[in-house]
């Protein structure tokens, strides 16, 4: 009998064991899934061309207003919802303006932009 309960017992654990160890990994974002797009990134790159960099935002650091949105340093928050976000309803008292859901495609369309700037961010020094 009470062999028959360690067995069960070392049965169960091992259970739970195979179980802890075959859980699925984690979906991607949608940030991730448009990063390893090479066609939604280059989407992300010409709607951020036409939007963003061509009034404000530049492709290479230089002196202005607008951040530099390549260096990995974020003033209105650093994850990709809080970018989301940041674009949909804009920044008060400066000039981004809320771009709402304005964009061809809707709210894809800003995912591609943030992961084109994820995928082309420089690393913080």
């Amino acid at each position: 009998m009470r062999i028959r309960v360690r067995f069960t017992v070392i049965a169960g654990l091992l259970l739970l064991n195979l179980a802890a160890c075959s859980e699925a990994p984690a979906e991607p974002s949608i940030v991730e899934s448009f990063m390893a797009d090479p066609a939604a990134v280059a989407r992300g790159k010409a709607l951020f061309t036409g939007s963003c960099s061509g009034y404000c935002h530049k492709l290479t650091p230089e002196p202005g207003d607008a951040l530099f949105l390549f260096d990995a340093q974020w003033k209105h928050g650093d994850s990709d919802q809080e970018i989301f976000d940041t674009v949909t309803n804009g920044v008060p008292d400066t000039r981004m303006i809320g771009f709402g859901t304005a964009f061809p495609e809707g709210d894809d369309d800003l995912w591609k932009i943030i992961a084109y700037l994820r995928v082309n961010q420089q690393t913080a020094n």
